[in-house]
C-alpha cells in the first residue's frame, strides 16, 4: 500500500464524513433559505418527470442497497445466503437500479445543458454535480462485468470489510482494497467525494426528504374555528394543516 492509498482509503473517508455531517448542520443553521432542491420545473417541465423519477428511484435503491449490503456483518446473513449468492443478487438488482439512475441522470443532464433558459439559470455547482453523478453511475455499472469475473464473493467481502472498518474506526481499512481494481477504487473515491461536496450543493434537500418520515408519527394538529369557537380535530389523513 502506498501513502496515497493509505490517505485516500484510510483517512479521506473521515474527512468526507466530517464535512458531510458538520457542513450540513452549519448550512441548515446559517442558510436555511438556500436549503432547497432548486427545481427548474417552472422553466420547462419537459423531460423532468421521466428523468427525475428514473434517477430518484434508481439512486434511492442503490443508496439503501449499498448501506445495508456493505455495513451488515457477514455473520448476520451467512446462514441464509452465501457470499457468492449475495454478490450475484447485488449485481442483478444493483445493475437494474443503476441503469435506471443512469438513464435518469442522462436525461436531466441533457435537459439542463440543451435548454438555453435552464442553462443560464443553472449554477455551476448544478452542472458539476450532474456530471459527477453521471460518472459515478457509469463507474458503478462498469464494476458489474468485473464482478462477474469472480463470483465467489471475495471482492465484495473485502469491500464490505473496508466500509465496516471505516465506520467502526478500526485500523487496516485501506489494506482491504489492496487487490481491488482501479474501477472499484475510482467508484469508491468519487462516492466519498460526493459526500464531501454534499453540504455545498442542492443535495442537502435529501435530508428534508428523510425528515418527512417524521410525519408518520406526528400527532394530529388541533385547529380552532374562529367563527364557532370550537376546536375540532383536523380531518383524517391530514397532518400539520393550518387555518
Amino acid at each position: 500500500m502506498s501513502y496515497l492509498d493509505s490517505f485516500l482509503f484510510g483517512y479521506y473517508p473521515y474527512i468526507c464524513l466530517s464535512v458531510f455531517l458538520l457542513g450540513s448542520l452549519i448550512r441548515f443553521d446559517r442558510d436555511q433559505y438556500t436549503w432547497k432542491s432548486d427545481s427548474s420545473q417552472l422553466l420547462r417541465a419537459g423531460q423532468l418527470r421521466w428523468g427525475s423519477n428514473l434517477f430518484h428511484v434508481g439512486v434511492l435503491f442503490l443508496f439503501f442497497g449499498h448501506f445495508v449490503g456493505m455495513l451488515t456483518p457477514h455473520f448476520v446473513y451467512e446462514h441464509f445466503i452465501g457470499a457468492g449468492a449475495k454478490q450475484l443478487m447485488a449485481m442483478v438488482s444493483g445493475g437494474a437500479a443503476g441503469l435506471l439512475g443512469f438513464i435518469g441522470v442522462t436525461i436531466l443532464l441533457h435537459r439542463r445543458l440543451s435548454d438555453p433558459r435552464i442553462r443560464i439559470n443553472s449554477k455551476t455547482s448544478d452542472i458539476v454535480l450532474l456530471w459527477l453523478l453521471w460518472i459515478q453511475l457509469a463507474l458503478g455499472l462498469a464494476t458489474i462485468p468485473l464482478s462477474a469475473q469472480h463470483l465467489d464473493g471475495s471482492m465484495m467481502m473485502r469491500l464490505a470489510e473496508w466500509a465496516q472498518r471505516i465506520v467502526t474506526f478500526r485500523t487496516g481499512a485501506a489494506e482491504m482494497l489492496a487487490e481491488a481494481g482501479w474501477v472499484f477504487r475510482a467508484h469508491m473515491f468519487l462516492g466519498m467525494s460526493i459526500f464531501l461536496i454534499f453540504p455545498f450543493t442542492r443535495l442537502v434537500h435529501v435530508w428534508s426528504g428523510f425528515g418527512t418520515v417524521a410525519y408518520i408519527v406526528r400527532p394530529y394538529q388541533v385547529v380552532r374555528s374562529r367563527r364557532l369557537g370550537v376546536t375540532p380535530s383536523a380531518p383524517a389523513g391530514r397532518r400539520g394543516s393550518n387555518v
